[in-house]
């Protein structure tokens, strides 16, 4: 199946996917920080530039698009009708990554949580897990 846009079009399309500051990872950025949590983000310093560190917990959490990342069992981790052997490689690859990424944190004696982005559209539902995987609050 061809695709639909002219190129220009999915150029367009393409180009306002954003790689932070996305909705979801704002809302939990929301939620931890008016709980009194602090944090870094983007953090440079472990592999794969979690969206959310706290070093001092050597905790991080991942904000995970449902589509990019290919959440198991959700129904907007689909792959394109077009040019499916190209998703299918760059899932893959995406899911490697994040494979490799996580090992290598785990590694360095760092906790890891994955939140996808389904999953940040209930931000009341998330936040005990969210809690819970980081402790109580540092005063």
């Amino acid at each position: 199946m061809a695709d639909t846009l002219t190129p220009q079009e999915r150029s367009e399309r393409m180009r306002r996917i954003r790689g932070k500051d996305t909705r979801p990872e704002m809302a939990i950025r929301k939620l931890l920080f008016a709980a009194g949590y602090r944090y870094r983000v983007q953090y440079r310093g472990l592999p794969g530039r979690p969206d959310i560190v706290f070093p001092g917990r050597k905790a991080a959490i991942f904000v995970h698009g449902c589509f990019w990342h290919q959440h198991p069992g959700c129904k907007v981790a689909h792959i394109p009708k077009s040019r499916e052997d190209y998703w299918i490689s760059k899932f893959n690859k995406n899911i490697e990554r994040d494979k490799h990424n996580t090992a290598a944190i785990e590694e360095k004696g760092w906790r890891i949580l994955v939140i996808w982005e389904c999953e940040a559209k209930q931000i009341d539902a998330l936040a005990p897990t969210l809690f819970d995987f980081l402790g109580p609050v540092k005063l």
